[in-house]
């Protein structure tokens, strides 16, 4: 055997044990979110944030009341994750302090992000999961029907917890996205007097909204047994319907995170009657949502693209006909419902981007 050779060997070697290591990962994937909703319910984060400083095991466990040991096995993997830190007390012991990330994880507060983890670790959203199979493969109803008996917004008309996961959910991801998008972008908003929100649950992104742009007047609109919950605003009117039917008149619609819910066929009729409910001209419609980019981005935007991709496969998990858009898809629901032009712009650091439509 030739040097040459024997290097192709160890090199293949050294391959396959990689990707040994790296299945492992696959397999027990699950354990991640496991140990993130574990943590959350537990309010590991919350007592941490309210101590003020690095906390020992025996002081988390006696706050949370629960036995050291298995708190121990909890922690010791969330830091492996770098979810907390690992660090000295002002004592010498060993102790525990938050990070960026263990603060997405807080059930108080403003932007965490809980109530998502809850939401998509709930036993309801991940029994689709194992039905996703029989999706590509074209078998009978969508997967969460299959698991449920009816859509994901039947099965929440029905299920008022279930509908109030959903709306903690989107609630706070509108606390994070709409303070970004209007940093990012605040001339999208400028001589808006009248916005409605369409399909904007509890109202969350439009009370944002309001705050961040005082001169307007929003209205919340989504189905009726959703705006029932909602809570009172000034400046924010709540109206219960459905968007296949009307949407009420603005000088604006925006609509964030609904649009991927719906195939092309409904989503094209989604946004008909968005067009319908502003002015022609000068009127205009914003969506926030995911678009897919062609190609192999790098370093940061090569990790929003993963979330985009991973975003996709909830929506086969979880809806009948939706998907996340590439470029190429957004221009064609977007033109044939009308719409004469369109821009694009991403957000920083933010998942979503702000497509304008415009009569």
């Amino acid at each position: 055997m030739t040097e040459a050779t024997r290097d192709m060997k160890t090199l293949e070697e050294e391959e396959e044990a990689e990707v040994g290591i790296e299945m492992w990962k696959y397999i027990y994937g699950f354990a991640e979110m496991a140990a993130v909703k574990c943590g959350i319910e537990l309010g590991i984060a919350d007592v941490m944030e309210s101590h003020g400083g690095p906390i020992t095991l025996s002081a988390l466990s006696s706050s949370l009341g629960c036995p050291p040991s298995g708190l121990n096995r909890i922690m010791r993997f969330l830091v492996s994750r770098r979810i907390f830190k690992e660090v000295a007390t002002s004592q010498g012991d060993t102790g525990y302090q938050q990070t960026p990330m263990s603060r997405c994880l807080m059930t108080s507060g403003g932007d965490g992000m809980a109530a998502f983890v809850l939401l998509e670790s709930s036993p309801v959203m991940l029994a689709p999961w194992h039905g996703l199979s029989a999706r590509v493969l074209g078998k009978g109803n969508s997967t969460f029907e299959a698991a449920h008996g009816d859509d994901i917004w039947g099965y929440a008309a029905k299920n008022p917890d279930h509908s109030k996961l959903i709306n903690d959910a989107m609630a706070s991801n509108a606390r994070r996205v709409v303070p970004a998008m209007v940093n990012d972008c605040p001339e999208v908003f400028d001589g808006v007097s009248t916005l409605v929100d369409v399909g904007g649950g509890n109202g969350t992104a439009l009370r944002t909204l309001v705050k961040a742009c005082p001169w307007i007047r929003g209205i919340n609109f989504d189905l009726p047994h959703v705006v029932a919950t909602a809570p009172k605003c000034n400046d924010v009117e709540h109206v219960g319907g459905n968007m296949f039917d009307s949407v009420p008149k603005a000088d604006a619609v925006f609509i964030m995170k609904v649009l991927h819910d719906w195939g092309d066929e409904k989503c094209i009729k989604i946004l008909e009657k968005c067009r319908e409910a502003i002015p022609e001209d000068k009127g205009k419609v914003v969506i926030v949502e995911a678009v897919i980019e062609d190609g192999d981005p790098q370093g940061d935007d090569q990790k929003l693209k993963d979330v985009k991709l991973m975003v996709d496969m909830v929506m086969m998990a979880h809806t009948t006909t939706g998907k996340e858009r590439t470029f190429k898809e957004w221009d064609y629901v977007l033109l044939n419902a009308g719409f004469s032009r369109y821009t694009i712009k991403p957000i920083r650091n933010i998942v979503q981007s702000i497509i304008e439509a415009y009569p």
